[in-house]
C-alpha cells in the first residue's frame, strides 16, 4: 500500500517500478531516444494510475480537497524526480535538455492545482475560432443589412469586409491556451511559461494575437500569463506582452501568489517545503548534474 502523501515512500515506489522495467526497455531496442521516452511514459501511466487509486479511496474516506490536492502533488513530485533520474540513465543530460525538461515539468505541476482547488473554480474549454469568426461575420452583416444605403453600396461594403477574411487561414488560429477556468463569472485564459529567450518572436506574435481575440469577444475574458522566472531574467519578449494591455504578466512568486488567489492552496509554500529537488535525486543524478553544472536548474 503507496503512503499518497509520503514523499520517501513514493519516490522509492516508483524506483522499483522504473528498475523493473528498465531492463526489458533496455533488451528491446538500443536506441537512447527510444529508451527515454519508454521509460518516461511507464513512469508517467503509474503516476497516472496511482493518483486514480488515490482519488477511489479520497472519495471512500471523504478526503477533504485540500488533503487530496496534496497527494496529486506529492505523487507528481516523486514521479518527476524518478523519471528525471532514469532519463539519464539512459540518455544523460545535457545543458539544454535539462534546462528544457524542467520548465516542461513546471507546467502540468502547477495546473493540478486548478485540476483540484481548494476554492471553487470551474475548468472550462476555450471558443472555437471558426464559431467566434462567424459570430463577428454574422453580426457585421446583419449591421451592414441595417444600413439606409442602396443595394449597391450595401454589396460593395460586404465585398470589403470579406476580404481581410479571406486572408486569414482560420485553421492555423487556435485559442486554446494552456488552462482555461471560470471563476465568479470570469473566464480566465492561461498560459504558463518557463521563461523567454531569444527565440520567442513567433510565440510573442501568437499570444498578442490570441489575446486580442479573447479581448474582442468579451468584457469577461481575461489572459493571463504565469512565467516560472523572474521578470529580470527573461528578455524584451515578455515586456512586449507586458505592455501590450492584453496579458496580465506573473512571474516567479507573483504567479504562485496570484495561483493561490484563485485556487486557495499555497504552492510557493508547497515547494519551499516538500520539492527538495537536491535531496531527494539519487547520488547518480546529483553528480552528473553537479559535474555539468546543471544543479542551479533544480529551482522552481
Amino acid at each position: 500500500m503507496v503512503s499518497y502523501n509520503d514523499k520517501i515512500t513514493l519516490i522509492n515506489y516508483f524506483r522499483s517500478v522504473a528498475e523493473r522495467e528498465l531492463c526489458s526497455i533496455v533488451r528491446s531496442t538500443h536506441d537512447y531516444r527510444k529508451q527515454a521516452s519508454k521509460i518516461n511514459t511507464v513512469i508517467k501511466d503509474q503516476k497516472d494510475c496511482t493518483i486514480d487509486e488515490m482519488l477511489q479511496t479520497a472519495r471512500h474516506s471523504r478526503w477533504s480537497n485540500e488533503y487530496v490536492l496534496d497527494c496529486v502533488l506529492h505523487i507528481t513530485y516523486a514521479s518527476y524526480v524518478v523519471m528525471l533520474e532514469f532519463r539519464n540513465k539512459v540518455w544523460p543530460y545535457e545543458y539544454m535538455a535539462f534546462a528544457r525538461r524542467i520548465g516542461e515539468l513546471w507546467e502540468p505541476f502547477c495546473k493540478e492545482t486548478f485540476s483540484y482547488p481548494v476554492k471553487k473554480l470551474r475548468l472550462i474549454n476555450p471558443p472555437d475560432f471558426d464559431e467566434v469568426q462567424e459570430d463577428i461575420k454574422r453580426n457585421a452583416s446583419n449591421y451592414i443589412n441595417s444600413l439606409s444605403v442602396d443595394y449597391q453600396t450595401k454589396r460593395l461594403l460586404h465585398y470589403h469586409y470579406s476580404i481581410p477574411w479571406n486572408l486569414v487561414d482560420s485553421g492555423g488560429i487556435q485559442l486554446g491556451l494552456d488552462l482555461h477556468f471560470s471563476q465568479n463569472g470570469i473566464n480566465y485564459n492561461c498560459d504558463f511559461k518557463s521563461g523567454f529567450s531569444s527565440n520567442e518572436k513567433g510565440n510573442t506574435n501568437r499570444l498578442l494575437l490570441v489575446a486580442s481575440i479573447y479581448r474582442f469577444l468579451n468584457q469577461n475574458e481575461k489572459t493571463l500569463l504565469f512565467v516560472r522566472q523572474r521578470e529580470d531574467e527573461n528578455n524584451h519578449y515578455l515586456q512586449t506582452l507586458k505592455n501590450s494591455g492584453y496579458w496580465d504578466v506573473f512571474c516567479a512568486d507573483d504567479a504562485y501568489a496570484k495561483m493561490y488567489e484563485f485556487t486557495g492552496f499555497n504552492l510557493r509554500l508547497w515547494l519551499n517545503e516538500n520539492a527538495t529537488w537536491s535531496d531527494d535525486i539519487s547520488n547518480e543524478l546529483y553528480l552528473h548534474l553537479q559535474n555539468k553544472d546543471l544543479l542551479k536548474y533544480l529551482t522552481w
